[in-house]
């Protein structure tokens, strides 16, 4: 007998099997024998649209055992809604769970359903912080952290200052640059473009690059400023010359500098210029995309040999 057929609480309940597709399925999946009997009495208060204390007890011990579940995430919320359940405690008992299975994305639908009804983001921010010591790029965090941001219009000096605090610790942290983009211009789509955020933004990426030159994430975030404001990119040559120059093409310190330089150079007409840095970067300073800086070079005029590996088209 199972744990919830012998259980009178549930004794007016009639199980609903599994349904695999007949009597010799094609492709049945094995669950064990403790998940199959509680999914056969979740089909059946469902069935019957039960709202009641003993089916959040089941959906917990579903939850337990498979908590990538998704439909039963989405009735645990209803029957909290229906019964009008004190949502701080269900907030409670989700973190310890967020915290186990930390690459679940239904956990992370559920609290924004939960923190959306309460309508308050209080303590989410600290909760975010302990997840981000276990793992500061986690997709789902990130992604429900722009959801706060955008759902109860958080400040922007308090978000960018718990950026900072993150790239302090990783100026490498690329979810870090994308979400301190989204809180200075992706949710302020339409508004006038301020020169004075040009000028802090501008200076905030080029002193996160002198920490870490080879890092790609500041480099990225520099061009996607100047496009915004539809500077050119040559008006940040003298400071890419600081770690890329032809001038000394043994003492270069960032190949993304180099890239920088070479797209400048083609701006600025001098294609020679432009292919000399294409080539440092196929030749010396990043020659597991040799194929891609020949095809570059090619682009610019200057056609590789015959035989050349972007010739062939698997390679490109």
């Amino acid at each position: 007998m199972g744990v919830y057929s012998d259980d009178p609480l549930w004794a007016d309940v009639e199980p609903l099997p599994q349904d695999d597709g007949g009597p010799n399925p094609l492709a049945a999946i094995a669950y064990t024998d403790e998940y199959s009997e509680a999914m056969s009495y979740l089909r059946a208060v469902m069935a019957s649209n039960d709202m009641s204390e003993r089916v959040l007890s089941l959906t917990e011990d579903i939850i337990s055992m498979n908590p990538a579940h998704y439909t039963v995430w989405l009735y645990r919320a209803r029957v909290l809604l229906t019964l009008k359940k004190d949502l701080k405690e269900e907030i409670a008992w989700l973190n310890p769970t967020a915290l186990n299975y930390q690459k679940n994305y239904q956990i992370w639908h559920h609290r924004q359903t939960i923190i959306d009804a309460l309508d308050s983001p209080e303590g989410e921010a600290e909760f975010i912080a302990q997840m981000f010591e276990r793992d500061a790029k986690n997709y789902h965090v990130w992604s429900y952290r722009q959801w706060l941001v955008k759902r109860f219009d958080i400040d922007d000096e308090s978000e960018l200052k718990a950026i900072d605090e993150l790239l302090r610790a990783d100026v490498r942290n690329n979810s870090a640059w994308n979400h301190r983009w989204f809180v200075v211009f992706g949710r302020h789509e339409g508004d006038s473009l301020d020169e004075t955020v040009l000028e802090r933004e501008l200076k905030y990426a080029q002193a996160a690059i002198y920490l870490a030159p080879q890092n790609q994430s500041p480099w990225n975030y520099v061009r996607g400023l100047l496009r915004k404001y539809n500077k050119p990119l040559s008006t940040i040559k003298p400071f890419a010359t600081e770690f890329a120059s032809l001038d000394h093409p043994d003492d270069v310190h960032s190949s993304h500098a180099l890239d920088v330089l070479a797209d400048i150079y083609e701006g600025e007409g001098t294609k020679a210029d432009a292919a000399k840095a294409l080539d440092l970067l196929a030749q010396k300073y990043d020659p597991i995309r040799a194929n891609y800086w020949t095809y570059r070079k090619f682009l610019l005029g200057f056609p590789p040999e015959p035989d050349h590996p972007i010739f062939h088209h698997h390679n490109y």
